[in-house]
């Protein structure tokens, strides 16, 4: 298998196995950010990522990305646990930098670090974070992927893709300058890790609160053009998506055009997609510029018979594996 996610169909057939209990709301499913659990009066949210491409900023990609797994199901992200591996030529230093992110990402949007796992090992040769963030919500305020229906307008919070864009900027920026790109696109891609950031636990409470949300979903791995097709997946649905509308970041678009790489395919946290009643989707656009959150209606959910394609005619691509891992590998074949 390629490196990256597992296949859909792979995922799906393994999960399949699986046992679960009447408390369990939202299980281990392909196109899900987090699972659902009735905890007393309320929801326990849990989500688990890992970091593996993030370098110095590394604490805090683990954090956003978990919180943001926890935001897109309408709830609040309360506690975070972190296995934390570190190479074996780490210093303290080195894991002082990492724990310090940590925190003050944590203490950003209202987290508590609870506990977590580190280690010293051979087996990795670059930090590696996996994260699990704990949150809660009431039943009635329970937003899920499988939430999505015909006719719902498709917002997209966010431009895209920043994360991958960051990356890019900061781990190929020799290739990029040799490829043509100005170091003044490369210096402003770095800079979208600090704002507009990648957390988009603000985009998702803006969307709930002002109303008529269906479905949330965090573009991470596998791009836009994926989490699209997890939340079609999920609602077992069609989309058709209007490629004029997708709002590409200039810088995203430049390094895309230099390196090869499709935007949709590339990493996105950052971004948020966002169904809605097509009656709301007004409201929420406006409620998210009032903010100074960019935001566009970039499709329709339409029946599942239709597919997941463009509004001029061709289907939506499909990525077996992120775009940056397919230029990292094409590196390394290189360099052989």
């Amino acid at each position: 298998m390629d490196i990256g996610k597992l296949p859909p169909d792979t995922l799906t057939r393994l999960l399949a196995r699986t046992r679960t209990d009447p408390t369990v709301l939202i299980g281990p499913a392909y196109g899900e950010d987090a699972a659902a659990v009735k905890f007393g009066g309320s929801v326990l949210l849990a989500a688990a990522d890992p970091i593996t491409f993030a370098t110095d900023h590394i604490g805090y990609y683990a954090v956003c990305v978990n919180a943001n797994d926890i935001a897109v199901m309408g709830a609040l992200p309360r506690y975070f646990l972190a296995t934390v591996l570190l190479p074996q030529d780490s210093s303290e230093s080195d894991a002082e930098s990492v724990f310090d992110q940590i925190e003050q990402s944590c203490r950003a949007i209202g987290v508590t670090l609870i506990g977590g796992h580190t280690e010293i090992t051979p087996t990795v040769s670059r930090v590696v974070i996996s994260g699990c963030m704990l949150g809660e919500v009431d039943e009635s305020g329970l937003v899920r992927s499988s939430g999505a229906e015909v006719g719902d307008a498709i917002v997209l919070a966010g431009g895209i893709a920043i994360e991958g864009t960051v990356i890019l900027a900061r781990e190929a920026s020799e290739n990029l300058i040799v490829k043509g790109v100005s170091p003044d696109v490369i210096k402003s891609a770095v800079s979208y890790i600090d704002s507009p950031g990648i957390c988009v636990l603000k985009y998702a409470r803006i969307a709930v609160e002002t109303g008529g949300v269906t479905a949330m979903h965090d573009p991470t791995e596998g791009g836009l053009a994926s989490a699209l097709r997890e939340i079609a997946n999920a609602s077992d649905c069609g989309l058709c998506i209007d490629r004029s509308a997708v709002p590409v970041l200039p810088e995203c678009a430049a390094i895309c055009k230099a390196l090869d790489i499709d935007p949709l395919g590339l990493i996105a946290s950052g971004s948020l997609l966002i169904t809605a009643h097509k009656n709301c989707a007004r409201q929420i656009l406006n409620a998210l510029s009032d903010d100074g959150i960019p935001a566009a209606v970039i499709g329709e959910v339409t029946d599942r018979k239709t597919g997941i394609r463009f509004s001029d005619g061709p289907n939506l691509p499909s990525f077996e594996r992120d775009e940056i891992a397919r230029y990292f590998d094409m590196l390394k074949e290189t360099d052989k």
